[in-house]
């Protein structure tokens, strides 16, 4: 008799602390019937005690982004969405196994983040745009001084414009992601592949001024669907980092193709390659492997920023093999619902 209440005192305090909790908690059974919830729940997902014990939750959630989701077999979590108890809040979900054959649905309030992240994204895209003028007017006073009128003054000059015109291509990369971040969605275009990629061919070319191999290797004959200006800057911020990461004689490798799940861009080099504790990060902004270096190349550190939120406006992802000293691939994975086959006389242009 004491064991019992001992465990009935523990089972009671156990459901206080979980009904406390900030996150809501929804305990399903195997045919996600609602059989338990806290407080939380009632607030962020709308649930009402005792009229929805019992319920099929994506049923009660038919009017949210939830019930969507509830039906996938092994639901990955979702992020950022609206609560349906509260359309104003932002809330991640996470579906997890517990017990036998039951389930348990967190949700977590996310909304401080979510405020801070706008006033964080508002913040960089206004001090871009007022940075602009500016610097638009600094190098162009630069440029109207002859190095040659004043001699003992040139290395500053050329230097001055040099940075100037870095600084004017880092204000630009950060309204591009400024942007992108703010996009949901991209145009629905023909992007013709074999044009774009002889486009990308000669800006790695006149990029590379002769010191490197390229080669060009198409071997998809497929069109993608999306925004061309978007997937333009992206595809050719892959092969820019490639010409200016690999040294003098090296080579690199652009390839266009199919693959199982669809088709891949993919942009191979010799260079100096990346340490494995980096690659996860990559996609930061300014992040930077070598600061000397990038800033030698005249890099921005925001590049691979700007290719990842495209790939993700196209569904699409990226993947990074790199080893030190051998060389690097970044790899452009787009899925088949993106792919189109070319028009009769794209393909009759292209082989001519």
């Amino acid at each position: 008799m004491m064991r019992s209440r001992r465990l009935a005192a523990n089972l009671h305090d156990l459901r206080r602390a979980a009904g406390s909790l900030p996150d809501a908690i929804v305990l399903l059974d195997q045919d996600q019937h609602v059989r338990w919830f806290n407080h939380a729940a009632e607030s962020l997902l709308g649930l009402r005690r005792p009229q929805d014990r019992g319920v099929v939750l994506r049923e009660r959630l038919h009017n949210s982004e939830l019930a969507g989701w509830l039906e996938e077999p092994s639901p990955e979590p979702l992020n950022d969405v609206s609560a349906p108890g509260a359309p104003s809040r932002h809330i991640n979900v996470t579906l997890l196994p517990f017990g036998a054959r039951q389930r348990l649905l967190l949700a977590r309030d996310i909304s401080h983040m979510s405020r801070l992240e706008q006033i964080r994204r508002d913040f960089v895209a206004n001090v871009s745009h007022e940075l602009r003028t500016p610097l638009t007017v600094i190098h162009g006073y630069l440029e109207l001084l002859d190095p040659e009128d004043v001699p003992h003054l040139a290395p500053v000059l050329n230097e001055m414009r040099a940075q100037s015109k870095r600084m004017g291509q880092i204000v630009e990369d950060l309204l591009t992601l400024s942007r992108l971040e703010t996009q949901d969605h991209v145009s629905e275009e023909r992007v013709p592949m074999a044009p774009l990629l002889a486009t990308l061919r000669k800006e790695a070319e006149a990029l590379s001024q002769g010191r490197h191999s390229i080669t060009m290797e198409n071997m998809a004959n497929i069109d993608l669907l999306g925004s061309p200006k978007d997937l333009h800057s992206a595809l050719s911020n892959l092969v820019s980092n490639a010409v200016r990461y690999t040294p003098t004689g090296g080579r690199i490798t652009i390839r266009w193709e199919r693959t199982t799940e669809g088709a891949s861009y993919s942009v191979t080099d010799t260079g100096y390659g990346i340490p494995a504790d980096h690659l996860s990060r990559l996609t930061e902004r300014f992040y930077r492997v070598s600061s000397s270096r990038s800033r030698d190349s005249g890099g921005t550190g925001l590049g691979l920023s700007i290719v990842k939120h495209v790939l993700g406006l196209h569904q699409a992802r990226m993947d990074i093999r790199s080893m030190p000293g051998q060389g690097s691939t970044f790899t452009c994975c787009f899925g088949r619902e993106r792919l189109l086959e070319p028009e009769m006389h794209e393909s009759r242009s292209a082989e001519t």
